[in-house]
């Protein structure tokens, strides 16, 4: 039962995850903008006395736009990936590094908090190391999709993927492997906050 102490996390972890991102705009993509302001400045300023200085600078600053674009981006990546809006689960998790098992003809789209549960469970689970050896399963069966998560490596706390999962109405089961490895296995009904999933369906068989 997702209670109100899960709740509690879940509003924390948003809220952690809400200052991350305030910072790395205002550390990072404010602070780039000023600077290009000022350069822009000074290339205006050379425009008057020496041209071939200022047009020098402005083929600076265009590089620096474009590196400015490109942290813009990786941003809104981190926020929410473009992939998982447009194509689904299965090419956003192979875009994080994750070798990726489904039948391509029963795994569909789903409800953008279903997809977005399952992604960042699965990110949260590498944090900034997805070439770390891994293996997601997916399947829908009986009007829950099933998920499973092989990997190896360091161990994390698994309280914030725990939360995600229960706050649709879904199960999560955690066990360690040979070879410091870790499995999780995960059902979420695909309507999302109606019902909880049954313990016979979440024990359901993942797709090999």
């Amino acid at each position: 039962m997702h209670d109100s102490e899960s709740s509690a996390r879940l509003i924390a972890a948003a809220d952690a995850e809400r200052r991350m991102i305030e910072r790395a705009l205002h550390d990072g993509v404010q602070q780039d903008l000023v600077a290009l302001s000022v350069r822009v400045q000074l290339a205006r300023r050379l425009a008057t006395s020496d041209l071939a200085d200022a047009l020098g600078l402005l083929e600076e600053i265009v590089g620096d736009v474009h590196d400015t674009l490109d942290r813009v981006r990786a941003l809104a990546e981190q926020i929410y990936p473009s992939l998982l809006t447009s194509q689904g689960l299965p090419p956003a998790l192979r875009a994080l590094g994750f070798g990726v098992r489904t039948d391509a003809e029963t795994v569909g789209r789903y409800a953008p908090e279903i997809e977005a549960t399952i992604y960042f469970c699965c990110r949260e689970l590498f944090g900034e190391h997805p070439e770390q050896r891994a293996t997601v399963s997916l399947r829908p069966h009986a009007d829950v999709l099933h998920f499973e998560i092989t990997r190896v490596g360091d161990s994390r706390d698994l309280t914030c993927v725990r939360d995600r999962v229960e706050a649709l109405g879904g199960r999560l089961t955690i066990e360690a492997q040979p070879s410091d490895g870790v499995r999780i296995a995960g059902a979420i009904p695909l309507r999302a906050g109606f019902r909880e999933v049954e313990d016979d369906r979440f024990h359901a068989p993942v797709n090999r």
